[in-house]
Formats: structure tokens, sequence, C-alpha cells
């Protein structure tokens, strides 16, 4: 599902307009219809209910008076509050002011802070005498890029507050007023809505940070026509199960040779469980082999603890990895079609230099995790133009080493701080894949497009979530899927299987459960 940034979302709104002639009234006109129809499927039937409708000054307003009409034309009772001096409405919003004005709906004006206690009073009158159907927010649209202050803020903080203590529902417009279409970020303050009706296509926003503040996405189709969203090319998408797509079924003279060879270096003293869970994961994504390569004073422990995994013990790593056993690894990459290294690894100084010559050198595709992640940040200009694919998976504070910038910063603009770093790191050979873990997981491709993840849910929130990740986008890379597809194939399953186990228990599940669904969820797709 393609999804656009503000910019490209105001682009194409005027392609609309300039190129197929499609009046900005009608758009106006779909957006504010479409939002009334989502209202109905997800509310009920509003005849002989009430609604509040707040109306900023720009066409995000004009969409809620055309909600307005509908309202009083199915037979609701809106109230309109407007919060600027309504004669300064300009453009199609202004000539929807016209025909409320026409219908003569009931209105009030909110020009100071203060005003809004006598707004509070009427609103109090109006669900007290009629039963309340939802309040709605058109106070500001995607482009909203400042704090929210004064009489706009409070006006966010009385929604809030009605919808707290009255449970009366809240139906945003494109976006939550007060969230950054492109980041997510709270600008001051934002609306907490139950249902949300974007327009044209979805916004970064909506999948950031989990979207708690969206409540149930609707995509409305307000007239763009697809020769143009085609045309604009554009780099991101949210995730959704047609990712999936490339799960076929196997055919029935397959063997394991046919899955490709995961060779995974992860493990050491105190560390082991880590290493099991990747290797799990990958045999569960279906990848034929999969052999440890572990420290050698620690292989029994992989040897009794995974029966379906092969491991090499490596003679010169005790209970951590050696620069010493360089050379072994790289006799025991014959077969092997994809390498997976990190979890549970330790950053101790040898294993240091391993993983920094191992990165540089090895003509596989890898995905790089936890501590090796670590370790590369120790320099981080050996990250760049590595020979194979490589695919890095950091958490946030994983990243904030690996780019030298806080992890708070990071989160207040992931998508920015994920695509730069992409760029940065392939300046000459595309290849370095990034995976933004998080709630709204990024993936970045060499290529310049992105996407956002849409499956997983705070039940997530465990120790060895991250190893299971990286066992099932190893395995996918070594079942020789592309690594933009592996990586954004292994995020969304990794999410989707939590999600099935979400719906018995919120939290309290493990990691290796969510391991243990992957099969169930590809057998069901």
């Amino acid at each position: 599902m393609k999804i656009a940034r503000a910019c490209e979302m105001q682009e194409l709104d005027r392609c609309a307009i300039e190129k197929y002639n499609i009046p900005g009234l009608v758009l106006m006109e779909n957006a504010g219809r479409g939002t009334f129809s989502f209202m109905i499927d997800e509310l009920g039937p509003v005849a002989g209910k009430s609604a509040v409708i707040f109306i900023g000054p720009g066409n995000n307003g004009g969409d809620g008076l055309v909600i307005a009409r509908c309202i009083h034309q199915s037979g609701g009772h809106p109230l309109i509050i407007f919060l600027f001096n309504p004669d300064n409405m300009k453009g199609d919003a202004a000539k929807n002011l016209q025909v409320v004005n026409q219908l003569d709906l009931p209105c009030l004006v909110v020009k100071k802070e203060k005003d809004l206690e006598a707004a509070k009073r009427e609103i109090d009158k109006l669900i007290s005498a009629i039963p309340a159907w939802t309040i709605v927010d058109a106070i500001f649209g995607t482009g909203l890029q400042r704090t929210v202050e004064g009489r706009f803020l409070a006006a966010i903080n009385l929604i809030n507050r009605i919808h707290e203590e009255k449970g009366i529902p809240v139906t945003a417009v494109d976006i939550p007023s007060g969230m950054h279409s492109d980041t997510g970020q709270t600008l001051g303050g934002c609306v907490q809505a139950d249902l949300t009706a974007t327009y044209g296509l979805a916004k970064p926003a909506h999948f950031m940070h989990g979207g708690e503040a969206i409540g149930m996405l609707k995509v409305v189709d307000i007239g763009i026509p697809e020769e143009a969203v085609h045309n604009a090319s554009l780099p991101g998408e949210a995730l959704d199960s047609s990712i999936l797509n490339a799960l076929t079924a196997r055919n029935k003279a397959s063997h394991k040779g046919t899955f490709g060879h995961l060779f995974m270096l992860a493990g050491s003293q105190g560390k082991t469980g880590a290493a099991i869970l990747a290797a799990r994961a990958a045999l569960r994504i279906g990848t034929g082999l999969v052999t440890l390569g572990v420290p050698n004073r620690l292989d029994r422990i992989f040897e009794t603890a995974l029966l379906e995994a092969m491991t090499i013990a490596l003679p010169s790593s005790d209970y951590f990895f050696s620069i010493h056993d360089y050379d072994n690894i790289m006799d025991q990459l014959s077969g092997k079609s994809a390498l997976a290294i990190g979890p549970g690894m330790g950053t101790d100084s040898q294993t240091a230099e391993l993983v920094v010559k191992l990165y540089n050198n090895i003509n596989l595709p890898m995905v790089v995790d936890a501590d090796a992640l670590n370790l590369l940040a120790i320099d981080p200009e050996d990250i760049s133009d590595p020979p194979a694919p490589r695919i890095l998976t950091p958490h946030p504070g994983e990243m904030s080493r690996l780019i030298g910038v806080k992890a708070k910063n990071i989160q207040a603009d992931r998508l920015k701080f994920a695509g730069s770093f992409t760029d940065s790191v392939n300046t000459t050979v595309k290849n370095v894949t990034l995976v933004l873990k998080g709630a709204g997981t990024i993936i970045c491709d060499p290529t310049g497009t992105w996407a956002i993840n849409t499956s997983g849910n705070p039940g997530m929130a465990v120790g060895g979530m991250g190893d299971v990740l990286t066992g099932l986008i190893g395995g996918l890379l070594a079942q020789g899927f592309e690594p933009n597809l592996a990586a954004r194939m292994g995020v969304y399953l990794h999410g989707l299987a939590a999600d099935k186990l979400a719906k018995k228990r919120k939290f309290g599940y493990l990691a290796s459960e969510v391991a243990d669904a992957v099969p169930f969820i590809v057998n069901e797709i």
C-alpha cells in the first residue's frame, strides 16, 4: 500500500486539480462524504443523535463542513465550532461555508481561548438533550508543521477531556490534529481519535510509534486518479499482506538443499539463548539447513538445545568469538547461501576485529544485528559499501551508536534518520538495507525506497524478539529472496505472528512462541 508524505500528498492534490481537471470542491466533497460513510459504518445511524464538529481555518475545516452537512441531511444534530473567524475562510472551504450558512446550522465562534468555556457549556447542553454520536476533529490537516498553542491547543485538550469523561467517540479528519504527518510526533498536543479517515493515501504518521492516537484507520478514495499516483513514483509504502505474495507453494520434489543453507555466528557466555532463538526462527521460516558457528566451550549447550540445527565448534573461540577463527569461518562458508551474525555475540575486542573483517570480506548476503552492530559502530566508516548485500537491523539505541545521534532524536524523526543513514553507506555499491526496529519498523533500501511496517503489538516488547527477527530475515535470505523483500517479509511476518498470539494474550507470550507461530501464519497464507 503506497503512502505519501505531506508534500507528496499536496502535489497529488495539485496534479488532480490542474492536470486531470478535477475541481478541488469535488475532492473536498468526496473527502467529507467518504468520512461520513466510514462513521456510519463504525458508529451506526446518526438520525436523532448529536455531533460536535471542531473546524480549523484550512481545507481540513472545509472537509469538516461537508461532514456537518451530511450529518444534518441524515437527521442528525450538528454543532459547528469555528476556532477562528469563519469570514476568513478561503477557496473551496469558503464555498462549503456558504452552503452551511444557507442551511442555518448552529455554530459557535471561538476567537480566544477563554471562549472555549462557553463552547463547553453549549456542548454539555447539547449532549445532555440529544444522545451524542461523535466529536469530529477537523482542526488541522497533514500540513501542520508548527507547535500548537493558544485556543487550538485548548480545543484539542477539550476534545480529549470530553472523550475521556463522556466516552464520546472522536473522529479525526485526515490525521489527528497536533500530529506531524511525516514523523508521528506530537506538536504540543494531539487529539486522541477512535476513528481516522485519511484521504487518497495513508501517511507515515498513521503507522509511526504504534499509531496510538489514530484509532481505526480508513483510507478514503477522494477521486485522485490511479495514473497520477503511479506517475508520482512515490518511494514509500505501508507493509500489508500483499508483501507475502512471494511465499508460493513448494514443489513436491523439493529437498532440504532446495531452500538454502544459513550460517549463523551468534552466542557467547551468558547469551546462548539469543543464538538459539535466531536459529529456531530461521528453521521455522522454512530454511533447508541452519548451521551455528559457536564458541567451542559452549557447543554442548547448542547441541542439546536445538536438535534440528548443526553446530561448528570454533577451536580458537572459547566463550566468545575470536579473530583467530577467521580462516576457520571462511572455510565453513562453502555451500552456504547466507550469513547471520550478531545475536548474543558479546563485544570483546577480538570479536570486534572478527566482525569488521567478516562484514567487509564475505561475498554472501548477510544480516547484521545486536552486538555485531555495536561492534561496527566503533568505527562507522567500516559499514560503507560492503562487497555483498547487508541487512542491518538496529533498534533505536543501536542506531544511536551507529550514527552518533541520541536515540530520542532518532525517534523524533525515524524516517529522516533511517533514510540519511542508508544514503550515507551506499555511496558506491548499493548493498546496505536498513531495518530500524520499533513500533512502525522502517525498512530503507539502497535504491531510496522505504516501507513502514503495520503489523505487531506492544506484547513484543520483551527480550529475544530481535533475535527471532534476525533468524527470519536470515532464513529468507538463505532461501534466495532479494534483500529488500527478505527484510520486508521478515518484519511483516514477525509482527503478524505476534498479532496472532496477542489475540489470546495481550502480553506475556515469548519470543520463542513468536518463532513457533510463523509456520501457521505461512500455512494460512
